[in-house]
């Protein structure tokens, strides 16, 4: 069983297509399965850490393939809701610009043989942006329903709205903690700019 968080980890960047597939479907329940699979491969996303971390077998390969499965199953929910007009452009682009300069930053740090500080707000960020995820897939398929629209009117705002709102949040949340990254590591990055 050494290898299952690996397995899980590569099931989950498999099932992001067919979650697609789902999303942008019209047969009976596609929505409802769309729901599912995220949340199966959120689940994954969980379980293959915590059993990588007890039972003391982290690789390498996991290390490198589940941040990178977590950025193709979030980032294609979320291009997906902008492209459906549920959320704007420019929030997806922030959410992916945090990620590439992130991700820059570890392997810049890597290659100058410095561990990068995790921000300690950054622990929430892949929460808030699973919550809003699965928040909006949730709603998607009663979005046709107008007796579900008119219950969730809250101060003259839609369901939709409620949505976009909170995607604003997370977006502005994500931002930030790709701002406390660096703060974090300002120190190591100093060294490495100085030492070129």
């Amino acid at each position: 069983m050494k290898h299952l968080p690996n397995i899980l980890t590569i099931l989950r960047i498999l099932i992001t297509p067919l979650f697609l597939f789902c999303l942008f479907s019209d047969f009976y329940g596609s929505k409802y399965y769309a729901l599912f699979l995220f949340i199966f491969a959120s689940f994954t996303d969980a379980f293959d850490g915590y059993y990588a971390r007890k039972h003391n077998i982290v690789s390498d390969l996991g290390i490198f393939l589940d941040p990178l499965a977590d950025k193709i199953l979030v980032s294609s929910a979320f291009i997906s809701f902008a492209i459906l007009g549920y959320i704007d452009y420019w929030m997806f682009i922030i959410i992916i610009l945090r990620d590439f300069a992130i991700t820059a930053l570890r392997l810049l740090m890597i290659r100058n043989g410095y561990t990068m500080i995790t921000s300690n707000i950054a622990k929430y960020k892949t929460a808030s942006q699973v919550f809003i995820i699965i928040f909006t897939l949730s709603v998607i398929p009663f979005s046709g329903s107008q007796w579900f629209s008119s219950i969730f009117i809250i101060a003259g705002l839609s369901i939709f709205d409620i949505v976009y709102f909170l995607t604003l949040v997370v977006t502005i949340f994500t931002a930030i903690t790709g701002i406390a990254y660096f703060l974090e590591n300002k120190t190591q990055l100093k060294k490495i700019i100085t030492f070129r």
